[in-house]
């Protein structure tokens, strides 16, 4: 449950950053525990030098909006039209063109297309020049001993620990403020989890190696549920006067409930169809979709696939999700 603190830790290190404990004396715990899953004392030692907390990385963590603060929406459009750009576009034509054989290897053997991997690797690094230059010891056991967030981020430090302990040196081991790092921006437990060797060299080097970085987000999104043959979503035309409203989910996801309430109910290419609601490319008419207009009457709509659900495993956002989906579309354009 996030929140709560390691089951084995003392009452004491359920405090968080404006109680007694002090950075220092949690830290001792954050390595302790460390230590007792198997973690080299001379990591332990070398992630942890010198470590102070970082009020940075604490004033950037507390101004993330809620989940539910708000129940407006930002419209669709303007987040596209920055995020889907001339220079994105172009960029992530270019890496798909030079690497377009390693994908295609990639592609038959985890089953996620290739400009789905790059449109990943261009969201969430701009193609590997953006990836972040916060020291994620620091930023992790300040995000732990804060407090708001502490089982998780108290993980990601214990795992980052154990990522170290494969060699990486401290140095490289940079990244978001939030723990992310890398090409395909993986937290330290993703890492450990779904990073791949995608060139048979032993290693998953999602910093510079392209082939693992391309590996790594197909397994991640095979891993997900990606399901091949299928396309993210398509187009839609609706006939006019069509009320969307009245197709809305009844069900509350346990996950991204936001997301999912705007999205309507799940039926068959078909079933739609037969309501007047046609997709513009070809879909098999078994397909279970969902219809999607975010920003109301009148303006663009899409029949969404689970594969849509796939990207929103990557990043909770129909506006993360959708970019990565209409920028792949445009990568292969």
């Amino acid at each position: 449950m996030i929140g709560a603190p390691p089951a084995n830790a003392p009452a004491s290190a359920q405090m968080g950053a404006s109680d007694p404990l002090s950075f220092d004396a949690y830290l001792e715990l954050l390595k302790a525990r460390a230590r007792g899953e198997g973690v080299s004392e001379a990591t332990i030692e070398r992630m942890t030098a010198g470590l102070t907390p970082n009020d940075r990385v604490i004033q950037l963590d507390q101004n993330q909006p809620g989940s539910a603060t708000t129940r407006g929406y930002p419209p669709m459009s303007n987040y596209i039209a920055t995020h889907v750009n001339t220079a994105r576009i172009d960029g992530g034509q270019a890496v798909f063109a030079q690497h377009r054989d390693l994908l295609s290897r990639i592609e038959r053997e985890y089953g996620v297309p290739g400009p789905i991997i790059v449109a990943i690797f261009g969201h969430e690094t701009s193609y590997g020049r953006i990836k972040g230059d916060f020291d994620l010891s620091r930023s992790l056991a300040t995000l732990a001993w804060e407090g708001r967030r502490r089982e998780l981020f108290a993980g990601e430090f214990v795992a980052l620990m154990k990522v170290a302990d494969k060699g990486y040196p401290r140095s490289q081991l940079v990244g978001s403020y939030a723990g992310a790092f890398g090409n395909p921006q993986f937290l330290p437990s993703v890492y450990l989890r779904l990073a791949t060797d995608g060139d048979g060299d032993g290693r998953a080097d999602i910093f510079t190696n392209r082939a693992d970085t391309f590996a790594s987000i197909a397994n991640y999104f095979r891993d997900a549920g990606w399901r091949p043959g299928q396309p993210w979503g398509v187009r839609a035309a609706i006939p006019g006067g069509f009320d969307v409203n009245a197709y809305r989910t009844r069900i509350t996801a346990p996950q991204c409930p936001r997301v999912h309430e705007r999205l309507s109910r799940w039926m068959t290419v078909a079933e739609w169809r037969a309501l007047g609601v046609v997709a513009q490319r070809g879909l098999a008419d078994d397909v279970m979709v969902s219809l999607f207009q975010p920003d109301g009457p009148g303006t663009p709509a899409w029949l969404l696939t689970g594969n849509y659900r796939a990207i929103l495993e990557y990043n909770c956002s129909s506006y993360y999700a959708m970019s990565v989906g209409l920028l792949a579309d445009e990568i292969v354009n």
